[in-house]
């Protein structure tokens, strides 16, 4: 396991902090490129459970997505661990999977590279 970059760790503590979904983040991951919006993680749980929800077969994980994460209430926060994407996309070749963006969870620790900003193709 590797140390996670500080300033990437520093970027999603603002993310968390803020309670914003507008930070845009590239990142490679054992050799995968995905490119996204980050999201505090209460927002991607929320939303992650939502689609599960709305499915019939997938809909009895929807409540392991809105088990509180940490409680941040009655002490300083935590450092995250991990980055979540929303409207995220794994850019293969010319394409970005899914086309219409994805809910992806990254340990910040498996993160090798990152820039900010977002990739689309035209």
């Amino acid at each position: 396991m590797s140390t996670p970059d500080e300033l990437l760790v520093d970027i999603a503590a603002r993310v968390e902090s803020e309670q914003t979904s507008q930070m845009s983040l590239t990142v490679v991951v054992h050799g995968a490129v995905i490119t996204g919006r980050l999201a505090p993680e209460r927002m991607w749980r929320q939303r992650v459970a939502e689609v599960l929800g709305a499915s019939d077969r997938l809909g009895p994980f929807a409540g392991i997505f809105m088990a509180p994460s940490r409680d941040t209430t009655a002490r300083a926060p935590e450092r995250p661990s991990h980055l979540h994407f929303h409207v995220a996309r794994i850019l293969q070749g010319q394409v970005g999977i899914p086309e219409t963006g994805g809910m992806y969870r990254i340990a910040l620790e498996n993160v090798s590279a990152w820039t900010v900003g977002d990739f689309s193709y035209q």
